[in-house]
Parts: C-alpha cells; sequence; structure tokens
C-alpha cells in the first residue's frame, strides 16, 4: 500500500499551519496546541524540519520557528523529503544501484516513470496551496493526474 508514514502526515499538518502565517515566530508548544499533535512530537518534527532547512529556528525570549521560504516555494514533496528522504515506490526508483536485479529488471524504467509522475505531483502542491481553502480540483485528461484550479 503506498501512503506517507504518521509522522510525515502530522509534518505536512505542522508546515500547513506555519505557512498560514508565514510572519509570524510560533513556539513549539503553540505549534503543538493549534495542530493538536503531541509536543514531543511536534518537538522532533521542528527539529527535522530545521536540519532540512525548510523552518528557521530563532533562539530567545520571543523565540520559537518560522518557514525558511515562501509557502508558495515550499513543496508537499520537499516536506515529505525531508522527514522520509528521496521518494520512490520501489527501493530501484529511490536509490540506484541498489538492487542486485536492477541490471536484469525489465520493470525498473516503468517504476522510474511511476515515481516521478508521483513526485511531480507532489512537486506541484505547496504549502501555501495546502493552507488554502480547498479549491476545485480537475483532472487532467492524458495523465489522469490532479490539477489545482481557482474557482472561478
Amino acid at each position: 500500500m503506498l501512503r506517507i508514514g504518521k509522522m510525515t502526515d502530522y509534518g505536512v499538518v505542522v508546515m500547513t499551519h506555519l505557512a498560514r502565517r508565514p510572519a509570524i515566530i510560533q513556539t513549539g508548544p503553540e505549534i503543538a496546541a493549534a495542530c493538536r499533535i503531541a509536543l514531543p512530537t511536534v518537538s522532533k518534527l521542528l527539529k527535522s524540519l530545521t536540519r532540512a532547512g525548510l523552518l528557521v529556528s530563532v533562539r530567545g525570549v520571543c523565540g520559537g520557528y518560522h518557514l525558511a521560504r515562501d509557502p508558495r516555494q515550499i513543496s508537499v514533496l520537499d516536506v515529505i523529503a525531508a522527514l522520509e528522504g528521496p521518494l520512490g515506490l520501489t527501493e530501484c526508483s529511490r536509490v540506484p544501484q541498489s538492487c542486485p536485479q536492477e541490471g536484469d529488471c525489465s520493470l525498473s524504467g516503468h517504476w522510474d516513470l511511476i515515481s516521478q509522475a508521483v513526485r511531480s505531483a507532489l512537486r506541484g502542491v505547496s504549502l501555501a496551496q495546502m493552507a488554502s481553502p480547498m479549491q476545485t480540483v480537475q483532472w487532467h485528461q492524458t495523465q489522469g493526474l490532479p490539477v489545482v484550479a481557482s474557482s472561478p
């Protein structure tokens, strides 16, 4: 089954929360309360996301966290990659030369293509979009990929 882990899901929730008020520095406890996620979990996520360069940690009495870039410039793929590493549906599409059967496998190219499509879809959704009310989703006619369209 293809799905992101619970920590990554929470990471997207935290980052989306911060994207709603990108200029505001928020503490770990404030973020945990707003997102209704346990503080130890949020603390772990904040550390990982800061290490990945997606958040900035501000020390001191008025310290806390804020996005490192404009929320329009941070994709869902960026958050997933920061918390889970490179995205690939199979090991060989995630880490080249990691499978002993790679040279003889007739499927690796297909899996690469499918993994690229998934990465492209996730790269195409920004935190700003995630932080906005849901818009109409239209299906791209040739590839069946969702395309977010502005409501009239």
